[in-house]
């Protein structure tokens, strides 16, 4: 057992909760378990905060479903607001889980939502010791130090989980979408940055190194980011 060891880092392109991702979360939870975590599964719904009550629950049932695909105990916290993310109770649900899972949304609001607060710090130290951390389209594009201007025009901040990445998501449907943001992104001159697409049902995971999950690609659109020609799971 490889106790108070990173866990598994996951930036997914598009399909959290969707049988075609049962593979991969279900890899990143026993990854977090041989981490001595427990096998419980947070859901963290946040980015889709200001969608309506009818989205949340879309949300909250199709994670409840994976979960009892996959064989696992399922948290779902419904941090809404900056409040919420001083939750005592949710953080300290927190701590003990497997793996703890951003869906997407408005990863602006999500990154306002958490930057700064003590649950935001007892998700990144809970992934320091061994939990497994994924973000799906809005989760992943907030975990960088910037997040790009795919929904608004411009460029705001990050959480900084990892402040050189910049991420895509959906880079195959908004590469038709929003071409000319897109590459508004590509041009931006941001030293020491890596600007990553990735496509839908696919995920760039870090371990001991980053590896590709899916049948999609992970496209370094700026930047020098090694990304292994192995991929995830590397049993």
């Amino acid at each position: 057992m490889n106790q108070n060891q990173p866990g598994a880092l996951a930036l997914v392109g598009f399909g959290e909760y969707l049988p075609e991702a049962q593979e991969l979360e279900a890899e990143l939870l026993r990854f977090g378990i041989s981490r001595g975590k427990r096998n419980t599964y947070i859901q963290i719904p946040t980015a889709a905060g200001k969608e309506g009550e009818d989205r949340l629950d879309f949300w909250r049932q199709r994670g409840a479903d994976q979960a009892a695909r996959i064989g696992c105990e399922v948290k779902y916290l419904p941090v809404l607001s900056r409040e919420d993310a001083f939750n005592e109770q949710w953080i300290e649900e927190i701590k003990s889980a497997g793996l703890i899972y951003f869906s997407g949304g408005d990863p602006v609001h999500l990154a306002e939502v958490f930057a700064g607060t003590p649950m935001w710090d007892a998700i990144v130290q809970s992934w320091r010791e061994g939990a497994s951390l994924a973000g799906c389209s809005a989760g992943a594009m907030a975990f960088g130090g910037k997040i790009i201007g795919i929904r608004r025009s411009h460029v705001t901040e990050g959480l900084g989980l990892l402040p050189e990445i910049e991420v895509i998501p959906h880079y195959d449907k908004f590469l038709g979408w929003l071409p000319d943001r897109v590459t508004a992104a590509v041009m931006r001159n941001d030293a020491g940055t890596n600007l990553l697409g990735i496509d839908e049902n696919t995920a760039l995971v870090l371990t001991d190194k980053w590896r590709k999950y899916g049948k999609g690609k992970v496209h370094v659109l700026r930047g020098e980011l090694e990304i292994s020609t192995e991929v995830f799971p590397n049993n």
